[in-house]
């Protein structure tokens, strides 16, 4: 379990807490779920398996997220994207693989659709677990109850109990109206990179039909596709971490 504490980097005037270990290149992006923070299970393991292998190691919380600043509230996918690609600036170099879960996937596609607009082809690697890009527009919007508009209509927001959390899920107008701003699964998704999906079909959060659409998506020949029978949204268990583990290695391998 890590100990140390986060280095913070201003970004729009909100500190960011940011966690790295130097190491060889192609370096390793963890990128969290939505509500989620960098000391999870799997960040954890993450940590642990770079250290082993002697790899650069990168991870943050977004605002309003575990040891950041600003309010939960105030995030949308543009603000969490601008910060993830400032750490990604400031603290990397070289080839990277970057490893999303579930909101971290969207994340982790935006910042490379963004990089390669720059002209930087710096990801080597996607791992992408769980995958919810466009998960505003694709699995919230659509379950919208009506009193659920009303709040968004007359409040700004909506509350949702959370499996994963004693505190509820606040989806905000802002966060809904935003996401249609950064929609990935419009047409043919080309990451210039492979990318091994790593899916729970027992996943209730996120259902496997929506990761089965993304890789319909994707360039067939740089994409491999892990569906875990009884896996849920988080893989977290000991061999859900295995298969994370053996992905990432295969993606190194690849990305050299």
């Amino acid at each position: 379990m890590t100990t140390t504490a986060p280095e913070f980097l201003d970004v729009d005037g909100t500190p960011i807490a940011v966690r790295h270990a130097a190491g060889a290149a192609p370096g390793i992006v963890w990128l969290g779920g939505y509500k989620s923070d960098m000391l999870g299970t799997k960040a954890e393991a993450l940590a642990a398996w770079s250290a082993e292998n002697g790899r650069a190691f990168l991870r943050h919380d977004y605002s309003g997220h575990g040891e950041s600043g600003g309010a939960f509230a105030d995030g949308t996918i543009s603000r969490w994207l601008r910060q993830s690609l400032a750490v990604f600036s400031q603290f990397t170099g070289g080839p990277q693989i970057l490893v999303g879960s579930s909101m971290g996937a969207w994340i982790a596609l935006r910042m490379v659709q963004e990089l390669n607009r720059a002209g930087e082809r710096r990801v080597a690697g996607l791992v992408l677990i769980a995958p919810a890009p466009d998960f505003t527009a694709e699995l919230v919007e659509p379950a919208l109850t009506g009193a659920q508009r009303r709040d968004l209509a007359e409040k700004g927001y909506f509350e949702e109990p959370s499996d994963y959390s004693d505190q509820p899920y606040i989806y905000t107008r802002a966060l809904i109206e935003d996401g249609r701003a950064n929609l990935v699964m419009t047409g043919p998704i080309d990451t210039h990179c492979p990318v091994h999906v790593l899916q729970g079909m027992a996943d209730e959060a996120v259902p496997h039909s929506h990761a089965l659409k993304l890789v319909g998506l994707l360039p067939a020949d740089d994409v491999t596709l892990s569906l875990v029978p009884d896996g849920d949204h988080r893989l977290s268990r000991p061999q859900d971490l295995d298969l994370l583990t053996r992905a990432l290695e295969a993606i190194t391998e690849r990305a050299g």
